[in-house]
């Protein structure tokens, strides 16, 4: 994915930014709880198309805070 594109493209129902995931071809979008499908190198930028992200997806864990 082009870093530029990435950097210009946001959520159609959000508009937040998203997070590009190479390994599922994905553009994930954790406010709306959304990932945008990227085929054929072209992102899919359609709600219709887009796959609900599951609770631990969309709030992962943060990273433990040493005390």
């Amino acid at each position: 994915m082009d870093k530029q594109l990435l950097s210009i493209l946001v959520c159609p129902v959000t508009k937040a930014p998203l997070e590009y995931d190479r390994e599922a071809q994905e553009l994930i979008c954790r406010a709306s709880g959304l990932a945008y499908p990227i085929r054929d190198g072209i992102p899919v930028m359609l709600e219709s198309e887009a796959r609900t992200l599951s609770e631990e997806e969309q709030f992962p864990p943060s990273p433990a805070r040493p005390s």
